[in-house]
């Protein structure tokens, strides 16, 4: 990639290399934000065949097939390598042509492919049967001798998990489950979900701990029925008292008011004026925000 972007000129250079440092770094986090970053590398510097594979790249990974496709003929042209052969065919599985990903699993190209290579393509060869509901032919282009090594490679846990994944398709669980325990000791970087796959098959249910505490703080919250009996008791005593508390101001209301003396108010220096500034059934201030 340097020797492609070294003829061009430096600042141009520059902030091609930027983006393409982008689209590698939210490639697997961020698909769409890495497509927008090497489209803007497309537009500055399209005739390198970097620019065009990590364009390829970005448009398979947000589902774009058919610009991923012409991006990737496009690159192979530029270079000449079947690198990218395997990742074609399963463009063509994504635009609906699994057909003619197979047709691509036996052309002469794949013999020129590296073992990691020959492995993808028999991963998408597999995936093809499936889309044609040939299942069982897919756990047959499975079986190889990558598949019995008991050697970890990079591809190893995920040729493993699609194994398992085929023979369950075929109502084989017992060796599916067996299938997903190797894949998961090859599973080094958590590449798959092997793991959960097996507690399906064994039917551990997963179960939210933060649901269980939101449940237990209502159940905390809910009152007892027995003790929402007494309260609604005591309720209803409370409101028996305002009753007749109220029926006493009534009927204290409708007595005639007994005359009253004037009391005599103490006007010496001695009185305390604040006495007769306080009411003691003022009410207490509001706060008025809410």
């Amino acid at each position: 990639m340097r020797q492609e972007l070294m003829s061009l000129p430096k600042t141009l250079a520059d902030d091609v290399a930027r983006n393409l440092v982008m689209v590698a770094r939210l490639l697997d986090e961020d698909p769409d934000a890495a497509y927008a970053y090497s489209r803007v590398a497309l537009r500055l510097a399209s005739r390198v065949a970097a620019v065009r594979e990590a364009a390829g790249f970005a448009s398979y990974a947000t589902e774009r097939y058919s610009e991923a496709l012409a991006e990737f003929r496009t690159c192979r042209r530029m270079t000449g390598t079947v690198d990218l052969w395997p990742v074609m065919a399963d463009c063509e599985r994504g635009l609906g042509r699994p057909e003619r990903a197979l047709e691509m699993a036996g052309a002469p190209e794949v013999h020129k492919l590296d073992r990691a290579g020959q492995v993808e393509m028999r991963l998408v060869a597999a995936g093809a049967r499936r889309d044609m509901g040939q299942n069982e032919a897919a756990v047959v282009t499975l079986q190889s001798s990558e598949l019995a090594s008991n050697a970890v490679h990079p591809w190893t846990a995920r040729l493993r998990y699609a194994y398992a994944d085929a023979l369950l398709s075929v109502h084989r669980e017992d060796e599916a489950r067996e299938w997903f325990a190797k894949a998961v000791e090859a599973d080094h970087t958590g590449s798959t979900d092997a793991s959960d796959r097996l507690a399906q098959l064994d039917g551990v249910a997963f179960v939210d701990v933060l649901d269980d505490d939101d449940d237990n703080n209502d159940d905390d919250q809910a009152v007892p029925e027995d003790d929402a009996d007494e309260l609604s008791g005591a309720r209803a005593d409370d409101e028996d008292e305002d009753d007749d508390e109220d029926d006493e101001e009534s009927a204290s209301d409708e007595r005639p008011a007994a005359p009253a003396e004037e009391p005599e108010v103490d006007l010496t220096d001695e009185a305390d004026p604040s006495a007769f500034l306080e009411n003691p059934f003022k009410e207490p201030s509001r706060d008025t925000e809410d």
